[in-house]
């Protein structure tokens, strides 16, 4: 090929590249109200820093129609710093991916994902309809999507972020498993098939909503932390949460100067703590008053509502609240808070950032409900994880913590490297009136 055949070539190929799925694929994007997989990376990344890879990989269609590979993979930076993403384009063959449609930057070597010298954080924006079944079938196709050994067994060196953007089956779904943050927009589904596998192999018809929407993800699964309104909202939820973590676990979290004192008198605490302790209190009420400019990111706040998780500062550094929430169920856990005091733990754990525990509850919820769901197990599991956690962790009983809730808490017994309590807090076997009953 001469010189001015091959510029020919590279031109033609980027004009592909740029028109993604063409006018037809792009409208029915803006019909489901969604931005197109390179709308997506110019509202998440900073002014042009977006460098492709495979930008010139291309396919051509069993009816001859040649498309750019549908899986946008490539660098860029977010405030400053530099990120790893991979964005599905919707447009093109719904997303799905398989042997050819996808790209080849896995099998050279490029996936950060596979790479462990490469310590950026790794961020899935997906929108896709699993595997490309013409292109997957046979031993051949199914091993060129299968899920690879080193992304099982690479250790958890930066951070993983998946986005929900749009219906997402197979591939996604089992990113978002192993992600350590997970945001689903509104609207879409994340599930390990769809409806028209469910209709076919089992008979059954759910609705998209009933198999993987967003409430059923938020109040029952607790398998996605954050959710967006849209996908702008998707792309500024993804920015902050990253602005918590550090590029990889060799290094600290970004510090902020803070525009409060950070030896400011939190007066305000004595009114909204209740003296008597059965009384109900918000518990965010509480760590506003503590944190930076009373700011915090809550992660699954609609799953285990009994117990909270959130990154704060405190004087500039980033630190994870593991805090009872009174409000609901006077403060004791049951098998959900287990599960999301675990993955908080293990998340803040990962990335050296330090945990505070704000301990007000009676103790574990009991009953037939919790028994069925495996109480002891999630409890010890809780425990576990809190004794293999290696940053600094404390612990501030603010008025009582009783039975495995103070060990569960970070009592001194459980590894606490700092314990204060309030004036006032009680720390016993179990409350005072219920064990006069039993005794």
């Amino acid at each position: 090929m001469s010189k001015e055949d091959a510029k020919k070539e590279l031109k033609r190929r980027q004009a592909i590249a740029a028109k993604m799925g063409g006018p037809d694929g792009i409208a029915r994007q803006r019909k489901r109200g969604r931005l197109t997989a390179r709308e997506r990376l110019d509202k998440l990344l900073d002014p042009d820093t977006w460098m492709e890879l495979g930008a010139l990989e291309m396919f051509t269609t069993e009816e001859g129609e040649e498309y750019h590979a549908n899986k946008l993979r490539g660098y860029g930076r977010i405030n400053g710093r530099i990120v790893y993403v991979q964005s599905d384009d919707a447009t093109v063959l719904a997303g799905t991916g398989g042997k050819g449609v996808s790209g080849n930057v896995r099998q050279r070597g490029l996936h950060s994902e596979l790479d462990p010298k490469q310590h950026f954080p790794i961020i899935r924006l997906g929108e896709s309809g699993g595997v490309h079944l013409q292109s997957s079938m046979g031993s051949t196709g199914v091993l060129s999507v299968t899920f690879r050994s080193q992304s099982l067994l690479n250790p958890r060196k930066s951070p993983r972020v998946t986005a929900i953007m749009g219906n997402c089956f197979g591939d996604p779904s089992w990113r978002a498993a192993m992600s350590d943050f997970v945001v689903q927009v509104k609207g879409t589904c994340m599930a390990v098939s769809g409806p028209r596998v469910l209709e076919v192999a089992l008979s059954e018809r759910p609705t998209l909503e009933q198999l993987g929407g967003w409430e059923l993800h938020a109040h029952e699964t607790g398998q996605v932390d954050a959710f967006a309104e849209d996908d702008e909202h998707c792309m500024e939820i993804i920015q902050e949460f990253l602005s918590y973590l550090p590029s990889n676990c060799d290094e600290e979290p970004p510090r902020l100067e803070p525009s409060d004192p950070p030896d400011r008198k939190a007066v305000k605490l004595e009114k909204l703590i209740p003296e008597k302790r059965t009384k109900a209190y918000d518990m965010y009420r509480v760590i506003k008053q503590i944190v930076d400019d009373g700011k915090y990111f809550d992660l699954k706040p609609f799953f285990g509502t009994v117990l909270i998780t959130c990154l704060a500062r405190l004087n500039g550094r980033v630190v994870g609240f593991i805090a009872n929430q009174p409000w609901h169920k006077g403060g004791a856990a049951g098998p959900e808070e287990c599960e999301k005091a675990t993955c908080f733990i293990t998340l803040c754990d990962s990335y050296n950032i330090p945990l505070i525990h704000l301990a007000d509850t009676p103790g574990f919820r009991v009953g037939l409900k919790a028994e069925k769901k495996k109480m002891p197990l999630k409890i010890m599991t809780w425990m576990e994880a809190l004794a293999l956690a290696t940053v600094p962790k404390m612990t501030v009983i603010i008025r009582k913590s009783y039975g495995m809730g103070i060990s569960n808490m970070c009592g001194p017994n459980c590894g606490a490297d700092f314990m204060a309590a309030l004036t006032t807090a009680d720390i016993s076997f179990m409350d005072p009136n219920a064990a006069a009953n039993v005794v």
